[in-house]
């Protein structure tokens, strides 16, 4: 029974990243991995770890045990300074995740996983980037809709990163019947759990208290949910957010559509920050992130917690074999 093949790229050259991966390297993993990274980055971050590390060829991944890392090199234009990114290993960042997208898309990998990247030093580069999920989706031409998870819950966004006063404006009925549709054909596809039972959070302060604390939820939401639930999608909702977290409601869902950012994901974080990760829903492949940042302040130091790229790692293969199971390939 073959492994999945994941696509790994760590990351921020400079960040925690790499140390990560290299730990990753050493535990026993439910994938195939090959990490697109600059060979020197891997080894100084081994050697600063104190752990040994043996980088092999691409084609050996599935072969590799622990303390092996299969390596496709992207090289950075300078060496990493822990801490401290420099915009010149920007493009070849870019480049990694590119690499790992493309390859995904053509067959190569089952997967892509991927570490914390600087957005600041990608910028100072004179690159657009907004995020990796914007840079995936724009390069697969797919809508997609961020979703994160850990052991206890999955919550997917209606909007990501706005301002607050701008979110009202950006629940559209369009906008929220694309979600709705992307997030259930994740949850089968990805999940294998062939009727989602997904809640779907209110905009306002209890789900507008009948028109008196706003009407998003009478003119926007609950037409789109009749209409997807004469579909044939179990909904719930809207929900008020106050009270739709507690477990004993959670216990028959799969999956919460929050309305903005902070609506859910503090719940989410509360309930097992370490064991978070980042997916992007509605790609032609399972793409999971770390969900957390490249926390300079540990970088080089052998502080940071990796639980939550191995809960990546496992979380991607996982949907990996979804999918292979989907398609009718033996997982």
């Amino acid at each position: 029974m073959a492994l999945p093949r994941l696509a790994l790229v760590p990351g921020e050259p400079a960040g925690v990243g790499p140390e990560l991966c290299v730990r990753l390297a050493h535990r026993e993993n439910p994938a195939a991995l090959v990490a697109l990274a600059d060979p020197a980055v891997m080894l100084e971050a081994a050697e600063r770890l104190a752990l040994p590390l043996e980088l092999l060829p691409p084609e050996a991944a599935m072969a590799a045990r622990p303390g092996q890392l299969a390596l496709q090199p992207v090289l950075a234009a300078t060496a990493a300074d822990p801490g401290h990114p420099d915009p010149a290993n920007a493009p070849s960042l870019i480049d990694a995740l590119l690499l790992g997208a493309e390859g995904c898309l053509e067959g190569g990998y089952d997967g892509l996983v991927t570490g914390p990247v600087q957005k600041a030093a990608i910028n100072q580069a004179g690159i657009p980037y907004t995020g990796t999920t914007g840079l995936l989706s724009e390069h697969a031409g797919c809508e997609v809709v961020m979703m994160l998870a850990n052991p206890v819950l999955r919550v997917a966004l209606v909007t990501t990163h706005l301002p607050l006063r701008e979110v009202a404006d950006a629940v559209t009925a369009g906008a929220l019947e694309r979600t709705l549709r992307i997030l259930h054909g994740a949850l089968q596809a990805d999940f294998a759990i062939e009727r989602p039972r997904i809640a779907v959070l209110g905009l306002n302060p209890h789900a507008g208290e009948q028109g008196h604390l706003g009407r998003e939820e009478i003119e926007v939401i609950n037409p789109v949910l009749e209409a997807l639930r004469g579909a044939g999608m179990d909904l719930r909702g809207p929900l008020p957010a106050d009270t739709a977290f507690l477990p004993g409601t959670m216990r028959g869902f799969d999956a919460v559509l929050a309305m903005y950012h902070d609506q859910g994901l503090p719940v989410l974080k509360h309930s097992g920050f370490e064991q978070a990760v980042n997916l992007t829903l509605g790609l032609p492949y399972p793409r999971v992130a770390v969900d957390h940042g490249t926390a300079l302040d540990l970088a080089g130091r052998g502080l940071a917690d990796p639980s939550s790229l191995f809960a990546a790692v496992d979380t991607c293969a996982a949907m990996a074999r979804a999918r292979r199971a989907r398609r009718g390939v033996p997982a």
